[in-house]
């Protein structure tokens, strides 16, 4: 596979979550007057772009690696520290598309649009798949268990039809592997009906090394059995809008849930380290699934962009979320934190997040065989 082929679906991909982030952002900015002077996808040099008749400048830059919206009189990433002084530089009408000047709950709404955007962009791209692909509803039933497997130990057998695994009710055979995989606790409990009876398992999974369809090495949890549709019975169907949007809602809390499982599982110390990636890992995984065709590319964009509005919530400085901290602060005590304590908050923000590049990059570079 020539690197073209990873490199422009990666990029293609990073533009449009980025994109619709930042739209978010703008499009609450403007509601509420704040004047916005750059829309800008990537950073650095300016490639090209525009001046709409509002006065944003609208651009690519030469680091496609994220990008930003900045708002009328933004000199810093502070919230309010500053805002008398700032307000002597500018005249009434001016004052009025400041950021700094309105309300907090519509710079709260500014600052949550970005990640609520990537939410709302993985409905929308799960609810076309569902209304113009269609979604599998084939029920799983155990074909095979193997000896002396956690399965065949805890008591499962061939028939048994599986209803839900860790309370999640499984309505497709597809469903079966991603609920073992993102449990994160010990045992992983399995309902089942057996003669007409429902019956309750708990089975310890095997962790193995192995290969994803796509042949990156992961870690797998298995309980050795194998799964085929219910009386050899394949279901897809396309779905109505308010069908689609209900299953698509679903996917993205369960994407959502597991990726907020695994980052506790991290810091519990029995997450595996090695998932964690950063551009170079995308942009691999992102090449591999295109070659899948369009619906697969429009699959992984969706799984991006439920992690890019996860991560932004993070409460890190820097990070939308870190803003929305200090905005829940500022409610609390009744006036903005201090400058001196942001600058504190967004020097521990910014180690954490070069620390946390330096890892995935890292795991990249391991990934690539490097090290």
């Amino acid at each position: 596979m020539g690197i073209l082929n990873f490199i422009i679906p990666f990029f293609v991909l990073i533009t449009v979550v980025v994109f619709i982030h930042e739209y978010g952002h703008y499009y609450f900015a403007r509601k509420y007057g704040v004047g916005v002077t750059d829309f800008s996808i990537g950073f650095g040099k300016e490639l090209f772009g525009f001046k709409d008749k509002f006065g944003t400048r609208w651009k690519f830059c030469a680091i496609p690696l994220g990008g930003y919206v900045k708002f009328f009189g933004d000199r810093n990433v502070f919230s309010q520290s500053e805002q008398a002084e700032l307000l002597k530089k500018y005249n009434e009408t001016d004052q009025k598309k400041l950021f700094v000047t309105k309300p907090l709950y519509q710079r709260s709404l500014i600052v949550a649009a970005g990640p609520l955007a990537n939410f709302l962009l993985a409905i929308f791209i799960f609810s076309f798949i569902y209304m113009f692909v269609g979604k599998d509803f084939t029920q799983p039933k155990i074909d095979q268990v193997e000896e002396n497997s956690p399965a065949y130990i805890s008591g499962l057998k061939p028939n048994d039809i599986i209803l839900s695994i860790n309370k999640n009710k499984i309505n497709s055979i597809l469903e079966v592997s991603a609920h073992i995989n993102s449990s994160t606790s010990d045992e992983i409990d399995l309902t089942i009906l057996r003669n007409n009876e429902e019956m309750y398992f708990s089975v310890r999974p095997n962790i193995i090394d192995s290969k994803d369809t796509l042949g990156n090495n992961l870690k797998k949890k298995v309980i050795g059995i194998k799964i085929t549709a219910l009386n050899n019975e394949i279901k897809k169907e396309k779905l109505g809008p308010a069908k689609a949007l209900f299953y698509a809602s679903k996917e993205t809390w369960f994407v959502t849930k597991t990726s907020l499982k695994f980052i506790v599982s991290l810091f519990q110390g029995k997450g595996d380290t090695t998932q964690l990636g950063g551009p170079i890992k995308i942009a691999k995984i992102t090449g591999q699934v295109s070659q899948y065709g369009f619906i697969a590319f429009l699959s992984i964009t969706a799984y991006i962009s439920i992690s890019l509005g996860l991560i932004n919530l993070f409460p890190i400085p820097m990070l939308d979320g870190g803003h929305l901290m200090f905005y829940a602060f500022e409610k609390i005590l009744g006036r903005p934190l201090k400058q001196r304590t942001q600058e504190g908050f967004f020097r521990i923000g910014l180690f954490l997040l070069f620390s946390l590049m330096f890892f995935t990059t890292f795991n990249d570079l391991k990934d690539l065989g490097i090290f």
